[in-house]
């Protein structure tokens, strides 16, 4: 499983090409030559970039749902609308395509965020809305999420 690791700060030009930071495509780099994956966030306006490995384990769980029961045929809709095949050019960047910069709301200043093993692509202004976000309890919300896997074969202390 891939684990990607640091939030960086890079530009996006008026054509929607993005250069990934050498400390993050070092980190891609086994995983560089399959392309990858890219969409729309299910719970934020941002995108998620998938490198491909990481984008069939998502789809081997999402193709398990049985598409006669109409939520899951729902769900699958949304989940793959937009979604579109990327691959890094001889320059070391990404071209992302109009209609998802649009749902960003993306521009020149970008965040591209390790989400273990993808990355969201934020508009840097949103990004930081959305880690400063006066109504989340960061404490709270950790401890629901996280409190109750103190068990001791999880490692955790």
């Amino acid at each position: 499983m891939l684990n990607l690791i640091g939030v960086h700060e890079c530009k996006m030009d008026a054509k929607g090409r993005v250069m990934i930071p050498s400390a993050l495509k070092k980190q891609l780099l086994p995983v560089l030559e399959r392309g990858f994956v890219i969409k729309r966030s299910v719970f934020q306006k941002c995108l998620e970039l998938y490198p491909m490995d990481e984008w069939e384990k998502t789809m081997s769980k999402v193709n398990k749902l049985n598409r006669f029961v109409k939520k899951n045929n729902d769900f699958i809709r949304m989940f793959t609308a937009g979604v579109k095949l990327l691959e890094m050019d001889a320059n070391g960047r990404l071209n992302i395509p109009k209609d998802l910069m649009n749902f960003g709301n993306l521009s020149s200043e970008l965040v591209l965020s390790s989400s273990v093993g993808m990355i969201e692509v934020w508009n840097k202004d949103a990004y930081e809305g959305s880690i400063n976000d006066p109504d989340v309890d960061f404490g709270a919300l950790a401890e629901e999420v996280m409190g109750s896997l103190n068990e001791s074969e999880d490692g955790l202390s």
